[in-house]
């Protein structure tokens, strides 16, 4: 396979030829040109701003069809398309000011459309708007947005909850890549930093038609950062402090790009001190410390586009086990901790033929995951290597249809070479092809996709039979046909109503398959069942919104129904004095949504209000509480926007207020959770003195430095609460 791939990639590049350009101007409503608005063809990996004229112009585009962004901030975003280009190309653009948030567009969904015509409804969320809430975290920040939470392990461990799902049912995306790090693991995060990631997209449901197994959750799909407009070359350098951790987050990264190549790279370093709770007692070795390093090269002409990334990532993790102990502010881990190194590398592809495309994405992930319980010699060590390919083929239009055939596969290894095995040594296959196609009419767009997987597992026998740590050999095999139908209308022009009903699936993992022995951090002995069944689920969602230039409003909506629900139950037994669970099946199914808007009233166009409430209730079919179901909650800011004379610009100030519910709905292994409240405010700017400029952020978090457990903390069975106050202070300089 990886030989045809590679065939393809260098013999169509010589079948065609262009030499075709494109220029224009942009203009606002009153025909006057706008200075400094980004002009962005994704496929491309290739921008451009305009000039104080408001002039653009590209060279060496591609034959076919040509998808260009145009974005500047205050005005509404334009995505245009280009169906056949020429030689030469003019496209002048009207950008009409908008005070609300840009239509972005979405990558994680086959067609590439902005929200405002996509069939699904897709959280979109840039990086830097999570990073002005003054999260430590990556993880921390994507729980902010509505429907995504986090199960938590202190400040340092994160594993995202998509309404009620996580670990393996929902699946997250780097650099066109999926990431595999055992993520089945209750200790196991996410394991990606922020710098050098552009935004995010969340698709809250299943998504098993575009990216198979393990997508029955949902899915979160990292956009990486872009590289630098043609013929530039920018730098920067931002610094946050923490005072809560006594922690330093510092990157720096620089970018240059010509008309065909690109280069960038950049590099991060997190250090924590173990977090303070609201009494000021430090949480005993939840400290931690990060290395973080990306790069990538891209190359376009007019046959194809290629980009070339590579992303190492090292973790060392304290594992908080005695809660409120020896209080330190070093950052220097304690025993047990985890040391993790992680390499992911990706080549993205697009091949432009006349009237269609070809789309070919590989990956290859190293994760190499070590415990150390009492010295430096690991007592758990898994390596597990992950080759991903992805190839989509674009056909020509046919009327106003748009057709997608592709084919999507895993290979993937696990080895362990420590003493204690928590799954045994084990081989990986998937397989997938799938089709799925668009069709849009006047204000009307329907989606409709079926996809066939073939997951195939098999694992080596290990130890003794008859005691802990014993893996008899596996060899198993799982099927799934799955489909997908969604519709799109706009009543009004203000007016959108999505509707999508959608099927996915979860082959069982490793760990489910085959645990024997005491799962850490649970104080269980835990035992596999070999005969679980795939779980298959079928989601409906409902999504109604309402826009115009001073309000919007959105309710969505969802059911989501799962066969064969793979969880844990205790046997009755006792085993080396811990009581016995074992995996077990049952249907269950999730319901609630989220429903919230965003005013500023005219002519306070500076004024921002916005509230968003979100519930999800989890049950199996007899009516018990599903576990690790986050609690409900309500989030309301208030955000002003202003600027001071010709020395601070973009500047906004924000009053959170986030306020989270008793969580009752428990399952029979959980404790009740009660409710609180936590205030948080932010301010921040752009500063110009002089010739110098530089971004600045201010923000601190649980202000009245409230004591709370959250619902979905690790640590809660301790009694351990939370993070207290933490001010942050952030600079960004553009060098």
């Amino acid at each position: 396979m990886k030989k045809i791939i590679f065939a393809l990639i260098l013999g169509f590049t010589t079948l065609v030829s262009a030499q075709n350009s494109l220029s224009g101007t942009v203009t606002d409503s009153q025909n006057q040109p706008l200075p400094g608005v980004s002009v962005y063809a994704s496929e491309l990996h290739k921008g451009t701003t305009t000039d104080q004229n408001g002039k653009y112009e590209f060279s060496n585009l591609p034959n076919g069809v040509l998808r260009l962004s145009f974005t500047y901030v205050g005005y509404a975003s334009v995505n245009k398309t280009i169906p056949k280009l020429l030689k030469e190309n003019t496209l002048d653009i009207t950008l009409e000011e908008s005070i609300l948030e840009m239509d972005e567009v979405i990558v994680s969904t086959p067609f590439n459309k902005l929200q405002s015509q996509n069939v699904m409804k897709v959280e979109h969320e840039s990086i830097k708007t999570l990073q002005q809430k003054g999260t430590s975290t990556l993880i921390e920040g994507l729980a902010t947005i509505p429907g995504v939470s986090q199960i938590s392990t202190g400040t340092s461990i994160g594993k995202p909850v998509i309404r009620g799902l996580s670990g393996n049912r929902v699946l997250v995306y780097s650099q066109g890549v999926r990431i595999e790090n055992q993520q089945f693991g209750d200790e196991h995060g996410l394991g990606l930093n922020d710098a050098g990631i552009e935004s995010v997209e969340v698709i809250k449901g299943p998504a098993s038609l575009l990216y198979g197994s393990d997508a029955l959750g949902g899915v979160l799909y990292f956009n990486p950062e872009k590289f630098a407009d043609a013929n530039t070359f920018k730098a920067n350098f931002s610094q946050k402090y923490f005072t809560n951790t006594q922690g330093s987050n510092s990157s720096i990264g620089l970018k240059t790009s010509t008309d065909n190549w690109k280069f960038l790279a950049r590099g991060a370093f997190n250090t924590h001190s173990d977090y303070k709770i609201a009494d000021g007692d430090r949480v005993t070795n939840s400290r931690y410390n990060e290395t973080d390093f990306k790069t990538g090269v891209g190359y376009s002409n007019a046959t194809f586009s290629s980009v070339l990334r590579y992303n190492y990532n090292k973790l060392d993790i304290g594992i908080p086990e005695d809660g409120i102990g020896e209080q330190s502010s070093s950052k220097n881990t304690l025993f047990p901790r985890q040391g993790i190194f992680n390499h992911l590398l990706s080549l993205n592809n697009v091949i432009f033929f006349e009237n269609s495309k070809l789309d070919v994405d590989l990956g290859y992930i190293a994760n190499d995951r070590s415990e150390f319980e009492d010295s430096n010699d690991a007592a758990l060590r898994m390596k597990l290597k992950t080759f991903n390919y992805n190839a989509k083929y674009h056909f020509p239009k046919l009327g106003k249809i748009e057709t997608i055939v592709g084919v999507q596969g895993m290979h993937q290894t696990n080895e362990n070479l420590g003493e204690e095995y928590l799954i045994p040594n084990a081989t990986t296959n998937d397989f997938g092809v799938f089709g799925t196609a668009n069709y849009e009419w006047n204000s009307n767009v329907l989606q409709a996709g079926l996809r066939f997987d073939n997951r195939s597992i098999t694992s080596e026998a290990n130890g003794i039979e008859g005691e802990e740590g014993y893996f008899s050999p596996l060899d198993k095999s799982f099927e799934s046909f799955n489909a997908s139908l969604g519709y799109k209308t706009n009543f009004t022009k203000d007016l959108t109503l999505r509707l999508n009903v959608a099927t996915g699936f979860r082959a069982p993992n490793l760990a489910e398959l085959t645990s024997n022995g005491v799962h850490e951090g649970t104080n269980r002995y835990e035992i596999g069942n070999a005969d679980l069944k795939t779980e298959q689920n079928v989601q409906t969602d409902l999504n109604l919104e309402y826009k115009n230039s001073h309000f919007e409003f959105f309710v969505n909506g969802f059911y989501n129904h799962i066969n064969n629900y793979i969880y844990t139950a205790p046997t009755g037994e006792v085993l080396d004095a811990n009581d016995v669970f074992a995996y077990t099946q049952d249907n269950a199914k999730l319901y609630g949504g989220e429903v919230g808007f965003h005013f500023h009233p005219h002519p306070l166009d500076w004024l921002h209000f916005e509230t968003s409430f979100e519930t999800v209730t989890g049950k199996k079919d007899n009516n018990d509480y599903l576990p690790l179901i986050p609690a409900n909650n309500w989030n309301n800011t208030l955000r002003t926007e202003f600027n001071i004379k010709n020395w601070f610009k973009e500047g906004y100030a924000s009053l959170n207020v986030s306020s989270t519910f008793d969580q009752k709905n428990v399952s029979g292994f959980e404790t009740a959770s009660k409710g609180y409240t936590l205030v948080n405010l932010g301010f921040g700017g752009t500063v110009k003195l002089g010739k110098t400029a530089f971004d600045l952020s201010l923000n601190g978090n649980n202000l009245f430095d409230e004591n709370y457990i959250a619902h979905l903390s690790r640590l809660k069975t301790d009694g351990i609460p939370n993070i207290g106050r933490n001010i942050v202070l952030g600079v960004n300089f553009n060098l």
